[in-house]
């Protein structure tokens, strides 16, 4: 057991990390993505509708700073002593030049309370140069670099137009653990055309690559999307997930799952003004809780099935 709970969780990483609370406060830094822009494609992800992920203090038209000083009053009042870590949440947050980026970087980690960044972006749109960066960043700082490979089955991230392969996320993510700087992975379960042992197969991909820590979140049909035409049209081809249905399949992913893998989460929670389906009415804590339950109830906990295995990219 990993500190009573049957998972390693994600708060375990940042406690062994920093000797005082932290919270993450996400900003919208005002970035585009390249598979919205042109340079690889329009209309972005099929499932994306940014909206969905982003607070209502991170506006691209305010500054970092700014959005900082919104996010740290909001948990201030009740937790004086925590100290930040700046998360670069919305859209691609390596995409622009390296100046520009290092420019807003430095913006954020000179705010008050900041103790160190976590930046999401894509495993295409990570250049040797912003390695170099980060990896000088990491010895001085905490820093967290964030890709989203959402399906280890090239023939999912081509059908929801993700425009880069799962050997391009695996790359990356062996890169950024060569450069000694913590890197996550983001993971969709329930992507369409994806069967129940082939969303469990991913965790056994995922345990070969040198990562820290992992997002997983239930697949969501969000107003606004591609994915939520294709769902109106063809319903059929899509199987969402009951939620005692969900919370058996995490418990099964996570008994493949390298027990060395930090999980952050399981699930997300869209806007209801957004959220098509599912509505299982539960926020996200509600369903860990479920979760742990049910891990309880099996007597198993993350690893136990876990073989391991040498990395193959």
């Amino acid at each position: 057991m990993f500190n009573n709970k049957p998972y390693r969780d994600f708060s375990e990483y940042l406690s062994s990390r920093f000797p005082y609370k932290v919270q993450k406060i996400s900003i919208n830094a005002g970035f585009t993505c390249p598979n919205r822009d042109g340079s690889k494609g329009r209309g972005g992800c099929t499932y994306c509708n940014n909206q969905s992920f982003s607070p209502g203090y991170g506006k691209p038209t305010r500054t970092i700073s700014d959005q900082l000083a919104d996010g740290i009053n909001f948990f201030s009042h009740k937790y004086p002593e925590m100290k930040y870590l700046a998360y670069f949440q919305s859209y691609t947050n390596t995409y622009d030049l390296p100046e520009t980026l290092i420019e807003k970087y430095e913006e954020a980690l000179s705010y008050p309370g900041v103790v160190g960044l976590i930046v999401g972006t894509r495993p295409d749109c990570m250049s040797d140069d912003l390695l170099d960066y980060f990896e000088s960043l990491s010895k001085k700082t905490f820093v967290l670099l964030e890709y989203g490979v959402e399906s280890t089955l090239n023939k999912t991230l081509e059908r929801v137009n993700r425009q880069h392969t799962y050997e391009e996320s695996a790359e990356m993510i062996l890169k950024t653990a060569e450069r000694n700087i913590p890197v996550g992975a983001h993971m969709i379960l329930g992507l369409p055309g994806e069967t129940k042992e082939e969303i469990i197969h991913h965790a056994d991909r995922l345990s070969e690559l040198p990562l820290t820590t992992l997002k997983l979140h239930q697949l969501q049909i969000i107003r606004g999307t591609a994915m939520a035409k294709e769902y109106r049209l063809l319903p059929e081809s899509f199987y969402l997930f009951e939620l005692d249905e969900y919370i058996d399949l995490c418990v099964d992913f996570a008994e493949k799952l390298s027990s060395d893998i930090y999980i952050e989460r399981f699930t997300s929670q869209s806007p209801s003004k957004l959220l098509i389906a599912p509505e299982w009415g539960l926020k996200n804590y509600e369903v860990r809780e479920k979760i742990i339950k049910r891990f309880r109830e099996r007597g198993t906990w993350q690893g136990k099935l876990f073989t391991n295995k040498i990395s193959v990219i």
